[in-house]
């Protein structure tokens, strides 16, 4: 029963933590093709201010994806050591 109430737990954040990922990785990819479409049109510095704006979102990106996994791995750890200590009882 708490397996497959940890295997929910685990999905349900999964889930939470996907939609934000979708949404950095959107708005990194369009901060690009952004710069990339204005920079025969605008003056460089607005295009090198897009470009860090991709950037920046690109590490908001690669902070959340990690952060993510260790939540993740954290609940998954902690589920086993609940069950390990049922285990001995």
């Amino acid at each position: 029963m708490k397996n497959a109430v940890g295997l929910v737990g685990v999905i349900i954040i999964l889930g939470i933590c996907i939609v934000p990922i979708i949404k950095l990785a959107t708005l990194t990819v369009a901060y690009k093709l952004l710069a990339s479409v204005t920079q025969p049109i605008a003056d460089s510095k607005v295009t090198s201010l897009l470009e860090q704006i991709g950037d920046i979102f690109k590490i908001f990106l690669a902070i959340l994806s990690s952060i993510s996994f260790m939540i993740i791995i954290g609940t998954t750890l902690v589920l086993k050591i609940s069950n390990s200590g049922m285990m001995y009882r």
